[in-house]
């Protein structure tokens, strides 16, 4: 099945028949099996999957945090595979925002010297408008001189969440985001991502294992084996649950 969007979208990302393979021979092993898929601009699309689907790998490829065997991967009019590193490091600084489960904050900075830590290593200053967009958008003004160990685990991935979204970038990854988080912080992210997409016109691409979490999304796309087999729109999380249950579950 090939994921597709109305044609009066921008695409953010997309990749055309993307394959990675690990392994070789009668090991050899399909993460990504010939993977057509785009991302629009200012949607926030969720990729679900059984586990071992490919749903992590194909985030990582769209990113750029990992190569494909065979395809391409394009940021906007971007072929990724015809960078070099320093370019790719660069079309990652300056145009990707990224959220993981884990937080990946820098314990000795606070909470204002990580949300503000992209533009720094790019030798640039914030835009101190949208600063304080972002940072009361992620309730975080009080907090902003506290380290990583002084904030708990909901308010240290706000950080993250206002660190992606400080470059303006032109699309933001975020992989299992609420993964270590309990019900009432992961609400909190999950709304602050939606509102980014619904009020910045940000573009988020999210996996995730939660129909609660994916329901935020404007579109989940469901990958089984590799592939892509199905799609659905302004989903529910009932919705969400019923089709992964037709796919095996997590």
């Amino acid at each position: 099945m090939t994921a597709t969007i109305p044609p009066t979208k921008t695409i953010a990302a997309r990749a055309v028949q993307a394959s990675k393979i690990y392994g070789t021979g009668d090991t050899a092993v399909h993460a990504l099996d010939a993977i057509d898929v785009e991302f629009p601009s200012a949607e926030y699309t969720a990729i679900m999957g059984p586990s071992g689907s490919g749903k992590s790998t194909l985030l990582h490829c769209v990113a750029g945090l990992d190569s494909l065997t065979s395809g391409h991967v394009y940021l906007g009019d971007i072929d990724l595979s015809t960078l070099s590193d320093k370019d790719l490091t660069r079309v990652r600084r300056d145009r990707v925002g990224f959220v993981f489960q884990t937080f990946n904050l820098i314990p000795t900075l606070t909470a204002i010297e990580n949300i503000t830590l992209p533009i720094a290593l790019a030798g640039s200053k914030p835009d101190q408008a949208w600063l304080d967009r972002i940072v009361d958008t992620v309730r975080l003004r009080d907090r902003l001189s506290h380290r990583p160990s002084e904030l708990s685990g909901g308010q240290q991935q706000r950080v993250a969440v206002a660190r992606a979204l400080v470059t303006r970038p032109e699309i933001i990854f975020a992989d299992e985001p609420t993964g270590n988080l309990d019900s009432r912080a992961s609400a909190e992210i999950l709304g602050f991502m939606q509102r980014a997409v619904q009020e910045f016109g940000q573009t988020i691409v999210m996996v995730t294992h939660d129909p609660i979490s994916a329901s935020y999304a404007n579109r989940v796309v469901f990958l089984a084996d590799g592939r892509i087999v199905d799609e659905l729109r302004d989903p529910s999380a009932d919705a969400v649950l019923g089709k992964m249950r037709k796919l095996g579950g997590e």
